[in-house]
C-alpha cells in the first residue's frame, strides 16, 4: 500500500513497545518500520532509516528513557531533520514536559491512556502536518500559561500566589497542612495518586516554595483555610 503512514517507535519499555506495534499495525494504513529503546537509537535509527530513503512519516516518542530522553532525542532530531513529525506519548502531563516537548519541536503530545481511536486519529493529523496536543493537556497548558504571564507583571499589578489556587488544590493544601501523604489525600478525596502528585506540584508552583512544609507553614501564615 503507497500510502500507508510509517511509524518508528521510540520506547524502552519491552512490553509497551511491543503493545503499540501489535495495535498499530493492526490499523489500515499504518505500518511499524522501526522500533527504539532509548533516546540516542531513537536518533540514529532514525538517520538510518532517511539514509535509505525511508525515513518515518511519524515518530512516537516516550519521554523518560535512558541515555538521552524524549525531549533531547526531538531536540536532535528536529534540529538536523526539521521535517521530522514527532508525537509525544508519555504517562506525565507536568506542564514543564509539555513546555520542553512543544519547544523542542513536538507536534503532538498524548497521554498512554489514551484509546487506541485517540491515537490513531492523532497520527494522522500529524501526518498532514496538523499539530495536536490532548485536550486535558492543552487546559493545564493554557493556565500555565496565565501563570506565567501573571507572574511576569510589575509587581504593583500581580495578584497574590494563593489567589491562583483552585478550591481543589485549597482543598489538598489544607491535607497537606495535616501532615497528610499523596496515598491518604488521594483516599480522603477519591482521586488517582498520580493526580494528587500533579495538584501538589502545581500548588508549590503558584505558591513559589519548595516543598509540601514549606507550602503549609505558607498556608497557615496566610489563614487560606
Amino acid at each position: 500500500m503507497t500510502n500507508e503512514i510509517s511509524i518508528l517507535i521510540c520506547e524502552d519499555q519491552t512490553l509497551m513497545r511491543q503493545g503499540l506495534r501489535t495495535i498499530l499495525e493492526l490499523e489500515p494504513g499504518m505500518k511499524v518500520i522501526g522500533e527504539a529503546a532509548n533516546g540516542e537509537d531513537a536518533v540514529k535509527h532514525y538517520i538510518a532509516l532517511r539514509d535509505e530513503n525511508k525515513a518515518p512519516d511519524i515518530v512516537l516518542m516516550d519521554i523518560e528513557m535512558p541515555r538521552m530522553n524524549g525531549v533531547q532525542a526531538t531536540t536532535a532530531l528536529i534540529e538536523s531533520h526539521p521535517q521530522a513529525h514527532i508525537i509525544i506519548l508519555t504517562t506525565f502531563d507536568y506542564e514543564d514536559y509539555v513546555f520542553d516537548a512543544i519547544k523542542a519541536g513536538a507536534m503532538g503530545y498524548l497521554l498512554k491512556d489514551v484509546p487506541a481511536s485517540e491515537l490513531m486519529a492523532t497520527i494522522r493529523k500529524v501526518h498532514t502536518g496538523e499539530p495536536f496536543i490532548q485536550p486535558r493537556i492543552a487546559n493545564k497548558l493554557l493556565i500555565e500559561f496565565g501563570r506565567k504571564e501573571r507572574s511576569s507583571r510589575p509587581q504593583s499589578l500581580r495578584t497574590s500566589p494563593e489567589e491562583d489556587l483552585s478550591p481543589r488544590e485549597i482543598e489538598i493544601l489544607k491535607l497537606l497542612a495535616e501532615g497528610a501523604s499523596n496515598r491518604k489525600i488521594a483516599e480522603r478525596l477519591v482521586l488517582a495518586e498520580g493526580t494528587v502528585k500533579n495538584h501538589v506540584s502545581n500548588i508549590l508552583s503558584k505558591l513559589q516554595t519548595e516543598n509540601r512544609t514549606q507550602a503549609a507553614h505558607l498556608a497557615r501564615e496566610r489563614k487560606l483555610f
